[in-house]
């Protein structure tokens, strides 16, 4: 008599969640998918498809790039995000790279903010954004750059 069911899909219906709970340190360059929680100290880069969030015990230095992230720890270095919000009791200490940007009156801010900036100076629609084999079809045959004359 077997546990395990031979329908049972490998992958999982819900998103994966990586936690790194108080008391653990984690230093280097992670790279994940689904959504990440860090109550404990992170040295080093994180890269996320979808959204961080750091705990009142959370302590990260490096840089950051999610779609959200949700600070109410301490975070410090550089953020490239969609959305920025500073909870009650969080501290940024970055420069940041950001869409939007939100700050709790209990919050903390110390550093330079940009916004993301389109080459003609207006936000793209999602139907003008070509993806996959469409984007590299539309691409030139051939490309000539000027040649430096002196």
């Amino acid at each position: 008599m077997g546990i395990l069911k031979k329908s049972v899909s490998a992958k999982s219906i819900r998103s994966a969640i990586t936690i790194i709970a108080e008391g653990n340190k984690f230093t280097g360059d992670m790279s994940i998918v689904g959504k990440m929680h860090i109550d404990g100290m992170f040295d080093g880069s994180i890269s996320s498809l979808d959204d961080i969030s750091i705990g009142k015990s959370g302590h990260v230095t490096g840089s950051i790039k999610a779609k959200q992230i949700m600070v109410s720890g301490l975070l410090e270095g550089e953020v490239v995000c969609d959305e920025l919000h500073i909870e009650k009791g969080g501290q940024v200490r970055a420069t940041v790279l950001s869409k939007t940007m939100a700050i709790d009156p209990a919050g903390c801010f110390l550093g330079e903010r940009r916004q993301p900036e389109t080459s003609i100076g207006r936000t793209l629609e999602a139907s003008e954004y070509k993806a996959g084999v469409e984007a590299i079809d539309s691409l030139p045959d051939k490309i000539t750059l000027p040649s430096e004359s002196s």
